[in-house]
């Protein structure tokens, strides 16, 4: 089954690269977007998802380093769906490295 996360938009505007992404199927969340500049998360967000999780999930990695915070957050698996929300994300931040 393919777990690829769609890019949706992808800009950079002042030094920052915005990210617009689709999650697969497989996932609750239906939209991913994130900041990131000069290599550190500056602000994350998801539409859809379980709201406590994902907003969890963005507080912990606003001010870490994209490649931290894909080694922290890829291969995590949902009720054995083999990805999750934040693997999703992960997915997507993988896409600025």
């Amino acid at each position: 089954m393919a777990y690829d996360i769609k890019i949706l938009k992808d800009e950079t505007k002042d030094g920052v690269r915005i990210v617009y992404a689709q999650p697969c199927n497989e996932v609750c969340s239906q939209q991913i977007a994130f900041a990131v500049k000069d290599g550190i998360i500056l602000e994350a967000a998801f539409a859809g998802g379980c709201s406590g999780n994902t907003q969890g999930i963005c507080a912990l990695i606003r001010g870490m380093r994209v490649a931290d915070a894909v080694a922290r957050l890829e291969g995590i698996s949902c009720g054995g769906k083999g990805t999750s929300c934040p693997d999703q994300l992960a997915r997507a931040l993988r896409t600025v490295l």
